[in-house]
């Protein structure tokens, strides 16, 4: 089973043409966009937002103590250490950046063929996610996404494998920016607490100004995604 497994693993899939690539992206543009929908995807990117803090908080030797998701979409890192430094810093900044990252990474694998390879990635982080959950929304939300993928990788043949992870790809590019426009079109009272306000306090530099680089990295993440998924004509 594991020599299968691994065979599986590091086999190149083919690789979708332009129509399913394009299709897929038009896909994710309306889930990421209409308001029925968004709030589904806006869940899961809470799931990696809350996984990149996670992620990064280990690396500067935090210590981490928990992770809970919401059913308003909303989500909390919590972690113990020093309250100030670059290491906070980088923190708070990883979960906004953290559906970009990992979008371009999706790119990369899906882009080269390893279409398996980037659903069993999604799922690792989801096992490493669900070891630190502590509620049951979040609990429930993290074994949702971790079944339907282990689901795919099962019993989906390698095309439907291959636009899923096309999918992804598109669906964390294009959503990495959105929460951080609505934050913007906040008011400066409903902003206390959010990890930009949490970094203005940090450096002293206005929220706003926290807010247009983080979107405008993510900005660029879905320039250089998007060029990389869209193939040449």
């Amino acid at each position: 089973m594991i020599a299968r497994l691994w065979d599986q693993l590091t086999a190149t899939q083919p690789v979708p043409d332009a129509r399913w690539v394009v299709g897929c992206g038009l896909v994710a543009f309306v889930l990421v966009g209409w308001h029925l929908t968004w709030p589904w995807i806006r869940l899961a990117v809470t799931v990696v937002h809350e996984a990149g803090h996670a992620l990064v908080a280990v690396l500067v030797g935090r210590r981490l103590a928990g992770i809970k998701v919401h059913s308003d979409t909303s989500g909390v890192t919590v972690s113990r250490g020093r309250p100030r430094g670059p290491g906070m810093v980088v923190m708070l900044m990883a979960g906004y950046l953290a559906p970009a990252v990992l979008g371009l990474v999706a790119t990369l694998l899906f882009s080269h063929g390893q279409a398996l390879v980037l659903l069993w990635l999604l799922i690792v982080v989801l096992v490493g996610v669900l070891v630190w959950v502590r509620n049951g929304y979040g609990l429930l939300t993290v074994v949702a996404l971790g079944a339907g993928l282990a689901a795919v990788t099962r019993y989906a043949g390698a095309h439907t494998q291959a636009v899923l992870a096309c999918l992804v790809a598109w669906v964390l590019l294009l959503a990495a920016p959105r929460p951080l426009v609505d934050l913007l079109r906040r008011s400066k009272a409903s902003r206390r607490g959010s990890d930009p306000d949490q970094l203005a306090r940090l450096t002293r530099l206005p929220t706003v100004l926290w807010i247009l680089v983080l979107l405008a990295a993510n900005l660029a993440g879905l320039v250089v995604g998007g060029a990389t998924l869209v193939p040449r004509l």
